[in-house]
């Protein structure tokens, strides 16, 4: 279910970047990339970061105050910087770049995208990590995500 819940929005988040970002309007919405993009959710986004959660909970058990911070501290300071070079790569590779052309572009929009994600997702993450259960972990980070998917689909489809 997590797995389709980030493929959606994935394509939520592309379908608002061309309409509202990049002001494609209809006729000149590029289909194949929202496409591309709902296969990056539900091939890599909702599995990695499905289970990286899992794998985070059983890590550091609990949902004290403390336990979220150790949470957000191992999931934006680890998971995060990872997550998002293969996330530019994936992309990257999804829209036809050549290995060279790919780490370029990953190299020009990598750390513009980390400070842009060190904005949006401590605080998110320790209200996440603190009042929501393990199970609904990932549809809450989905729905925050729409803003975020929308941010990277933009960044990641410039070209």
């Amino acid at each position: 279910w997590a797995v389709l819940v980030a493929g959606a929005l994935m394509g939520a988040g592309d379908m608002i970047a061309q309409q509202l970002v990049e002001q494609r309007g209809l006729h000149g919405h590029h289909c194949p990339r929202t496409l591309k993009m709902m296969a990056i959710g539900f091939c890599f986004v909702g599995p990695v970061v499905g289970n990286w959660y899992r794998i985070l909970d059983r890590l550091i058990p609990g949902n004290t105050k403390v336990v979220a911070v150790k949470k957000v501290v191992l999931d934006q300071g680890c998971f995060a910087p990872c997550f998002l070079g293969c996330f530019l790569a994936v992309t990257g590779a999804m829209n036809g770049l050549s290995v060279q052309d790919n780490w370029s572009k990953i190299q020009q929009d990598y750390m513009d995208a980390l400070m842009t994600n060190y904005c949006i997702w401590p605080p998110v993450q320790i209200a996440n990590f603190y009042f929501v259960p393990l199970q609904h972990r990932l549809a809450v980070v989905q729905c925050v995500a729409i803003v975020w998917n929308c941010y990277l689909s933009w960044k990641a489809n410039q070209m």
